[in-house]
């Protein structure tokens, strides 16, 4: 039964239904590349003192042995997800002899592909294959691409609001098909609208010059000798001229219906692609890729949002979807927010929950493959130039106001910040401020320059530095406070603990293997179900 949003707001603000929406839970994941004093990336191991990267609870790395992530527990409370980023950065910090987290998306100076040293996790087939993994992507696509770091949002909706809106709306199926196809109507509609995250939160419009190739830098403006910039840039993290891959180009990921997405992912992971054969998989007995397939495994899949599900062991992330739907969301298009430590602040988890649960309200249809196409042009026009004045986007089939679409949207967002206010007070819940966060958005809407692109670009300037100096500055700056700030949530006794954990797990699991890695790798894929 279809619902306006105007009715489902109203509905939802009874006495009755309103508490429905306490409990949105998230999870963090932050990515930051470990650099030198000079600014210049790490060259050394991840450190003995993080613990394990292959079994570590909130700290890993990600495609570099460099490159660190840093994950939270899943929590109800923003206040809390974020004292728990902070603490694991406190623990980083002071753990880091010589070396600093770099806190911006985009990376410090590399001139050589062949410094970037790719992660590493064992002796295991399980840690092989994720080296093996990374070795594919640098045949792949390079090393540059691999080290621009993001933060990654994961959301799950509370189970009492699906079970209002399952009643609200008349539904008679089971409740978790209903939430999983009301997940993939939500992601759909982020698609269609969430252009609005890197317009709001993209803190990328400018890097080093060392990162692209000269012809590349034709369209680009000049800072200095080592800067380029695009003046209307919102997230050059999330444009094109990192992040390419031909082979999916022609790749169609249907977001219809969760089957139709988890088939068509299955597909992909069993595609040849002709210019990854080339590659070869193994030559002169060491591996350059897991295979030549078009995706070697389902996380290659670049994409701003994906529907998520926590994965028994040895189950693959599409089938624990098939077989017990959608849990939660991750999005996959926000910045690092280079002004402050952890790269978000609670006011924008905020936003961000208040816009979720907005285009879980709102109706969503079906999304062809020619609609996909506008929706992926829109965001291209945003992270390229949308603080350009006058900037238009497709929507509804005419060019409209990028200016008009997100004031018209952050209106409705806002009486979805209202209900999760009102949510919090009926429950005496620790309120999050959900409206205020909203309405200072609303403020930037038309002053492009005070967001947070706009505020990268202008702090450069005025400050005369170029984008690495910028960066490294700011990266000494947090360092000095969170090594003289205590600890918020845990303490260096947990740390301590989580060290000695992973380093003892990672070890029970090498000497648990039984097989060697060619048949390790052989059953891993012939039980890719069909």
């Amino acid at each position: 039964m279809n619902v306006t949003f105007e009715s489902l707001i109203s509905k939802l603000s009874e006495p009755s239904n309103i508490q429905s929406l306490n409990g949105i839970t998230r999870g963090i994941e932050r990515e930051c590349l470990r650099v030198n004093t000079a600014g210049d990336l790490s060259q050394n191991d991840h450190p003995a003192a993080f613990g394990s990267a292959l079994s570590h609870q909130h700290i890993t790395t990600d495609y570099s042995e460099s490159l660190l992530e840093f994950i939270t527990p899943v929590s109800d409370s923003a206040a809390t997800a974020q004292q728990q980023l902070s603490d694991i950065h406190r623990h980083v910090a002071k753990n880091m002899d010589g070396e600093l987290f770099w806190p911006s998306s985009m990376p410090c100076q590399v001139n050589d592909e062949n410094d970037i040293p790719l992660a590493k996790y064992g002796t295991s087939n399980t840690g092989k294959m994720k080296h093996t993994y990374r070795i594919g992507l640098k045949h792949r696509y390079g090393s540059s691409m691999q080290i621009i770091s993001g933060l990654h949002y994961n959301v799950s909706l509370p189970m009492e609001l699906w079970q209002k809106l399952y009643d609200i709306k008349g539904e008679t199926g089971e409740l978790q098909d209903f939430i999983s196809h009301s997940y993939m109507g939500l992601i759909r509609n982020f698609y269609r609208f969430g252009w609005l995250v890197p317009y709001l939160f993209g803190a990328s419009p400018a890097l080093n010059r060392s990162f692209l190739p000269a012809e590349k830098q034709k369209s680009f403006s000049s800072l200095g000798e080592h800067t380029i910039y695009m003046p209307h840039a919102t997230s050059l993290r999330m444009s094109d001229m990192g992040y390419t891959n031909n082979a999916q180009d022609d790749l169609v990921i249907c977001h219809n219906t969760l089957d139709q997405y988890t088939n068509s992912l299955k597909k992909a992971i069993k595609t040849k692609a002709p210019e990854f054969s080339d590659i070869g998989i193994k030559v002169n007995g060491e591996y350059r890729q897991l295979n030549d397939n078009v995706l070697q495994i389902e996380n290659e899949l670049y994409a701003p949002i994906r529907p998520k599900r926590v994965a028994k062991s040895s189950e693959k992330p599409s089938e624990a979807l098939a077989a017990r739907g959608i849990e939660y969301i991750e999005i996959r298009s926000l910045d690092v927010n280079p002004f402050t430590a952890t790269g978000i602040t609670t006011a924008q988890m905020s936003v961000l929950d208040s816009l979720l649960v907005w285009m879980a309200l709102q109706p969503s249809a079906p999304m062809t493959a020619d609609e996909m196409a506008v929706c992926r042009d829109n965001s291209t026009k945003v992270v390229m130039e949308g603080r350009k004045p006058g900037l238009t986007l497709m929507l509804d089939d005419k060019p409209q106001a990028l200016t008009d679409v997100a004031s018209h949207i952050l209106a409705e967002v806002q009486q979805v910040a209202q209900l999760l206010d009102g949510a919090q007070l009926a429950t005496n819940t620790a309120a999050s401020n959900f409206s205020d966060a909203v309405s200072a958005q609303q403020v930037l809407i038309n002053t492009p320059e005070a967001l947070l692109s706009g505020q990268v670009l202008a702090a450069m300037k005025e400050q005369g530095l170029e984008h690495n100096d910028f960066i490294l500055n700011l990266a000494n700056k947090y360092k000095k406070e969170l090594i003289a700030t205590d600890y918020e949530h845990w303490d260096e006794v947990y740390f301590n603990q989580m060290q000695r954990d992973s380093v003892a797990q990672q070890q029970q699991i090498e000497a648990d293997d039984t097989v060697d890695f060619d048949a390790f790798l052989a059953d891993y894929f012939s039980n890719t179900k069909k």
